[in-house]
């Protein structure tokens, strides 16, 4: 019989040090509020910006202490114990310097955008070695550590339609409260630092230059950024999807096996089955396998069927 983890100390985020306001002018952010306890800060801000839009500009930031009804991709519901985690999310209007709306299909690259924010974050900041998994996950040592949900509001009355990204960290999360096997927490990964409040200011401040930069950029993902690479091959660079064997699995029960080559344009994933053949995947859930090798002829032996998920992908 394992023996009981004891419940972590775990203080409240230090609302003193978010609404500082030279870190909040410093990274434009507007206004920042914390709740004790919400359903989702996704739903509030989503449901907020729609009905009052001059009272939630570009890049205000809503976090929660406990969500009830934190929503994930394809409507996966979850729920962490209170303090344990980074829930927040921001209100995003993306405009270029001049003012200028992007290119909505350019909104595709947020999430990815959001979760290179949150690695340097976990490389610099708590010194763990964090990956992105498409379309946006962010592992550590191959568990999933942290998720990304962007969502599109409604255009009524505007003509930049908002989008609300919101980013849910596991931080102090014992072995016994993570939602799965394949998942983790800072606390778990023996980090530099597992400070909560530190954690958000710095995925605030990277995420604040990231976007910044792109928007400047007019949503291109091919220009440079801040003199360095594009956000495209930033991506591309610590995207541990790519090179794999992947199972999609797709819309209406669909599922496409093959090779993961590379992102186009708009941040989709490109598989390459084993005809040859290069699919587009926009959406759907991704299992990372094994290694495997596609039979030659029938008389090769080897069943050309792939192994099963790779431990702490699927």
């Amino acid at each position: 019989m394992e023996a009981a983890q004891e419940t972590p100390d775990r203080p409240p985020l230090d609302l003193a040090a978010l609404r500082d306001e030279s870190f909040l002018a410093a990274n434009g952010i507007p206004q920042l509020a914390v709740v004790e306890s919400t359903g989702s800060t996704n739903a509030d801000l989503l449901r907020a910006a729609s009905e009052n839009p001059g009272a939630y500009p570009d890049l205000t930031v809503l976090a929660a202490e406990y969500q009830t009804a934190a929503r994930g991709r394809l409507d996966r519901r979850w729920e962490a114990p209170a303090r344990s985690s980074v829930s927040v999310s921001l209100v995003l209007r993306p405009v270029n310097a001049d003012g200028r709306p992007l290119p909505t299909q350019s909104y595709s690259w947020l999430s990815l955008l959001s979760a290179l924010a949150l690695r340097e974050v976990l490389l610099e900041t708590a010194g763990l070695p964090a990956e992105l998994k498409w379309p946006n996950d962010v592992l550590v040592r191959g568990r999933k550590i942290a998720g990304i949900l962007a969502q599109l509001g409604p255009l009524e009355g505007s003509t930049v339609p908002p989008v609300v990204l919101g980013t849910g960290l596991n931080v102090s999360l014992t072995t016994a409260e993570l939602p799965v096997p394949t998942a983790t927490s800072v606390s778990l990964e023996h980090p530099a630092t597992a400070d909560r409040t530190e954690l958000l200011k710095s995925y605030l401040t990277r995420f604040a230059t990231l976007y910044r930069n792109f928007c400047n950029a007019d949503g291109d993902p091919t220009a440079g950024m801040a003199g360095g690479h594009s956000l495209h091959k930033r991506v591309e660079a610590v995207l541990t999807t790519l090179g794999k064997q992947v199972r999609a699995h797709l819309p209406g029960d669909q599922e496409i096996i093959g090779h993961a080559s590379r992102l186009d344009e708009y941040g989709s994933l490109m598989v390459v089955d084993s005809g040859g053949h290069e699919h587009v995947i926009t959406a759907g859930d991704v299992v990372h396998l094994r290694p495997w090798t596609p039979p030659q002829d029938e008389s090769a032996g080897t069943g050309g069927q792939p192994a099963g998920p790779e431990s702490g992908y699927a």
